[in-house]
């Protein structure tokens, strides 16, 4: 089992900035992926970025440039910083890992995050 524990969230004006954090606990030594997405009202969750044990990242096209995913793998932690904040990324951010054995997907709790304009 795997749990994670989002902080970070909050209410930021458009173009102002942002950081997420992650942190994991239980069987952290079996997360291989790990990554953050995000859930607006009314709309279906989608990836932001993803990261692997390897540091390789993953973003979506709405994204680039202007979120950058990090890991910790020593402090089993998974960062996102977010600048140049748009009101279209207003949503709940859940923080998501997948294990190596059995590729089981765990996700926290979620932390709102709103981009007035």
């Amino acid at each position: 089992q795997v749990q994670l524990v989002e902080s970070g969230g909050g209410l930021v004006q458009a173009g102002g900035s942002l950081r997420l954090s992650c942190k994991a606990s239980g069987s952290t030594s079996n997360i291989d992926d790990m990554g953050w997405y995000r859930q607006a009202p009314g709309k279906q969750r989608e990836l932001v970025a993803t990261i692997s044990s390897g540091s390789s990242t993953n973003y979506a096209d709405s994204v680039k440039d202007r979120f950058t995913i990090s890991r910790d793998n020593a402090r089993n932690t998974v960062d996102l910083k977010m600048n140049s904040l748009k009101p279209e990324d207003t949503a709940v951010y859940y923080c998501h890992a997948k294990t190596r054995w059995y590729r089981r997907d765990y996700w926290g709790q979620g932390t709102q995050v709103t981009v007035s304009s």
